[in-house]
């Protein structure tokens, strides 16, 4: 009974966050909506006694990832865009999507709980860690060795190619690069003006 309140307080929470997060013109707002989302949406995780989910929901999506979405909002500077007026028929179609997305959820809720639920065969054991993270970091390094170690290495290649990609060119190598640049769209008369944008 105190699960199913738990349940229902933190998915409340989770939809308040989310719609601050589409309400607010805002962006940083948005972001710290989503980072809302993602907390309680970790306790809820725990409430369904998932506590390895819930700590990866807090570690990588609340920290890592809304730290760099936050860090790229701060650095792109975003001012308040102005509404479009010529794409007010989309507030429509997403309103009547929005009907249509909260008519197929009350419709699984209602098959869920109509069909009759099929006999487990034998209790579960006390001592059972299925989901637990004791039983996952186990199977992560002895039976999934392989496909963990591959998607470090292509981790670790991302990681390289981005380092590559964003190193900082010495002033001669800019100049080419502008200079190529310019010279491809065909704009000789600016070749000279290093502080054109990209």
């Amino acid at each position: 009974m105190a699960t199913t309140a738990l349940f229902f307080i933190f998915a409340g929470i989770a939809i308040g966050c989310a719609l601050s997060l589409v309400y607010n013109r805002n962006p940083l707002y948005s972001a710290v909506s989503l980072i809302g989302v993602f907390v309680a949406l970790s306790c809820i995780y725990i409430t369904l006694a998932a506590p390895f989910i819930a700590a990866v929901q807090i570690l990588i999506y609340a920290g890592a990832i809304m730290v760099l979405v936050i860090f790229v909002i701060m650095l792109l500077n975003l001012d308040d865009d102005k509404p479009y007026r010529r794409l007010g028929y989309l507030y429509a179609l997403g309103g009547f999507l929005g009907i249509v997305l909260l008519a197929q959820t009350f419709f699984v809720f209602w098959a869920v709980t109509k069909t009759t639920k099929p006999a487990v065969a034998g209790a579960f054991k006390a001592e059972e860690t299925v989901g637990r993270t004791m039983s996952i970091g186990t199977n992560m390094y002895t039976e999934y060795l392989l496909p963990v170690e591959i998607v470090g290495v292509l981790l670790l290649m991302a990681i390289i190619g981005g380092v590559i990609l964003v190193r900082r060119l010495s002033q001669p190598e800019l100049e080419l690069v502008v200079d190529n640049e310019l010279a491809r769209r065909n704009e000789a008369e600016e070749a000279d003006d290093y502080r054109i944008e990209l």
